[in-house]
């Protein structure tokens, strides 16, 4: 007797050539790779990178100019726009990973839950999911931050809690879709367990498109905590923001318009680089667009 061949797992991932070095030989991934590890470089050695200290204030050096000691001007404080748009960077990236790594672990089981096992639970969850959604993003991430308090953590909570139903939904979709093929059902045939083609077959299939979701969501967290510390829910003083930065330099915009000019700057080439890279990822990650 023939012996029964198991499921072929067709898994979508990268050929032969590395995820990285495909994202290298990809122009746009090349400059998102750029810019992302700038951003994550000036995080990282901020305290090596700055030139004073984030808070330190001198009343002799208010709203001067970008200069040789001051390469991007100081602010109505004296400070440093620089060294704060380095330590903005580190709240940036640590507020968007936490956020997002909340987001994507829950919205990850939520959305296995409702796309494979289906019948009440995938309809309890999505309702959840769908009442979440009825709100605008950041009118409900203040919201959550009015009621916990204003605090980096539950700043962070807020931007994960607005970003669940994203993932739950794109996850959910990804499941339904690798359930139809037809190594699921050889898997099924052969006497599988359900558990067992969850873990083994079904999980690595949808890893593509929530490692997409997840990159482009980092841009969305960042923005996100950036809009609600400029309305001044978000991250709070001592902590360097890039939008507590903006909305510092509302009143000085003809006095000193530097102090708006960079930190906006940063903001739009984070989010870019986020977005590009995200971009890049999918082409490579997903082979139907390769076709």
């Amino acid at each position: 007797m023939k012996r029964e061949k198991k499921p072929v797992i067709n898994r979508a991932l990268p050929g032969n050539e590395s995820l990285l070095r495909q994202l290298w030989n990809d122009p746009m991934g090349r400059a998102g790779m750029i810019g992302v590890g700038l951003v994550i470089l000036l995080a990282v050695f901020a305290p090596w990178i700055a030139r004073f200290e984030v808070g330190k204030m001198n009343s002799k050096a208010r709203f001067a100019a970008p200069n040789a000691t001051f390469w991007f001007g100081t602010d109505n404080f004296g400070r440093d726009i620089f060294s704060r748009i380095v330590y903005g960077a580190r709240v940036s990236i640590i507020v968007g990973v936490v956020a997002v790594s909340i987001a994507a672990g829950f919205g990850y089981l939520f959305g296995l839950i409702a796309g494979f096992f289906e019948g009440k639970a995938e309809s309890v969850i999505m309702m959840v999911m769908d009442i979440i959604f009825a709100f605008p993003h950041i009118l409900l991430a203040l919201f959550i931050v009015a009621v916990l308090g204003k605090s980096i953590v539950n700043t962070m909570i807020a931007i994960g809690i607005v970003n669940i139903p994203v993932f739950t939904r794109t996850v959910r979709a990804s499941v339904k879709t690798v359930k139809s093929t037809d190594y699921i059902a050889n898997a099924r045939s052969i006497g599988l367990k359900k558990m067992a083609i969850l873990f083994r077959h079904v999980t690595p299939n949808i890893l593509a498109p929530f490692t997409v979701q997840a990159t482009l969501a980092l841009s969305g967290a960042i923005l996100t905590e950036a809009s609600m510390s400029f309305l001044g829910l978000g991250i709070q003083p001592p902590d360097p923001s890039w939008g507590s930065m903006l909305s510092d330099a509302r009143k000085y915009m003809e006095q000193a318009p530097w102090m708006a000019i960079f930190p906006a700057v940063f903001i739009i080439v984070t989010i870019l680089s986020f977005n590009i890279l995200g971009d890049a990822l999918r082409d490579v990650l997903d082979p139907k667009l390769k076709l």
